[in-house]
């Protein structure tokens, strides 16, 4: 029979220690042939506080945990029975398995973020924001462009009474 990736519904915030605890449950019950992987897809994120840049973990879909695995009933039975885990997504009473392309999708977006993370907060042409670190600190001024794959703005800022555009780091601009 062959592995698929499904996805449980979990408690909120309890992934970490779901995705311990089923491994420890595997392993008790020498299941490993069946159940392979176990994932809790996360990015990179970076943000600004107290003037410093930090680069954080966030989840992906907090309270969702991918396993990959082969469906038998005793597979299911190990799922289904591990303390804080609700049950499998998917209609009806029978597990649904993600598709390939779905699973490709969600690996390479966890793979993308590692090398380079993602801003915390996303901005759009037209927003209003506050520069707060820089030689422009303290002025605002409004987003023409953005540049996600450098992570910069391209504002215009009113210096001296003209506007002149910026360009900006992410973690140097906040909106207002």
């Amino acid at each position: 029979m062959a592995k698929h990736w499904y996805v449980v519904h979990t408690q909120t915030g309890h992934e970490d220690r779901i995705k311990t605890h089923l491994e420890n449950r595997i392993k008790a019950a020498n299941a490993q042939e069946l159940i392979t992987q176990i994932l809790i897809p996360t990015e990179k994120v970076s943000e600004v506080r107290s003037g410093k840049k930090r680069i954080m973990e966030r989840k992906f879909f907090p309270g969702y945990v991918l396993i990959e695995m082969e469906l038998t009933d005793e597979s299911w039975y190990l799922i289904r029975n591990t303390p804080g885990i609700t049950g499998f997504i998917g209609p009806g009473a029978k597990p649904q398995p993600l598709g390939e392309d779905e699973v490709a999708g969600i690996l390479k977006q966890a793979e993308e973020s590692k090398e380079k993370p993602m801003p915390k907060v996303i901005f759009k042409a037209g927003e209003s924001i506050k520069i707060i670190e820089g030689p422009f600190t303290n002025f605002s001024g409004e987003i023409e462009e953005i540049y996600p794959s450098k992570g910069k703005v391209k504002a215009m800022v009113s210096i001296f009474g003209r506007s002149t555009p910026v360009e900006l780091e992410y973690w140097q601009v906040e909106k207002m």
